[in-house]
C-alpha cells in the first residue's frame, strides 16, 4: 500500500512538468508571491546549528531539523490549512521532507528549489525592495 500511495503521489511527475509535479517553487516565484501578499509558512529543516547562524525570519517560520519533523509534537506545529514552503541549504532535504509531508496528507506543501543557496543568489537589495529600484 505504500507503493500505491507513492505511485499516486508521483503520477504527475513527468516530462517538462516534473518540477511542478513535485511542488518545486523557484526562488523567483517565491519572492514575487511574497511581494504580492501571499502568506507562506517557511519550514526550515536544517540543523539547529545551521539555522542558528542564519535562518528564515518571515512571520510564522518554523525551524525543525529533518530528523525531528515527523515526531508527533512537531507535526502538530505544521499547519495543514496554510501554504508550507520547506527549505534547507540546497533543496535536497527539503525535497525529501516535503514529499513525505504530502504523502501523509499535507496537500499545500512546496519545496524551495535550490534551497537557501538559490534564494541568496537570486535575492539582492533591488529584488527584495522593488519600489526602490
Amino acid at each position: 500500500s505504500l507503493a500505491e500511495g507513492y505511485a499516486k503521489l508521483f503520477a504527475p511527475v513527468a516530462g517538462a512538468a516534473a518540477g511542478k509535479g513535485l511542488h518545486c517553487m523557484p526562488p523567483e516565484k517565491f519572492i514575487k508571491e511574497l511581494q504580492a501578499g501571499k502568506r507562506f509558512v517557511p519550514l526550515d529543516v536544517r540543523t539547529q546549528n545551521e539555522a542558528g547562524i542564519y535562518g528564515v525570519t518571515l512571520p510564522g517560520s518554523l525551524s525543525i531539523p529533518v530528523n525531528e519533523v515527523f515526531l508527533p509534537e512537531n507535526l502538530a506545529r505544521i499547519p495543514q490549512d496554510e501554504t508550507v514552503l520547506v527549505v534547507c541549504k540546497s533543496g535536497i532535504r527539503a525535497a525529501a521532507v516535503a514529499t513525505a509531508l504530502r504523502h501523509i496528507g499535507f496537500s499545500d506543501v512546496y519545496i524551495l528549489k535550490g534551497g537557501l543557496m538559490a534564494l541568496a543568489k537570486y535575492l539582492d537589495p533591488k529584488v527584495a525592495n522593488p519600489s526602490r529600484k
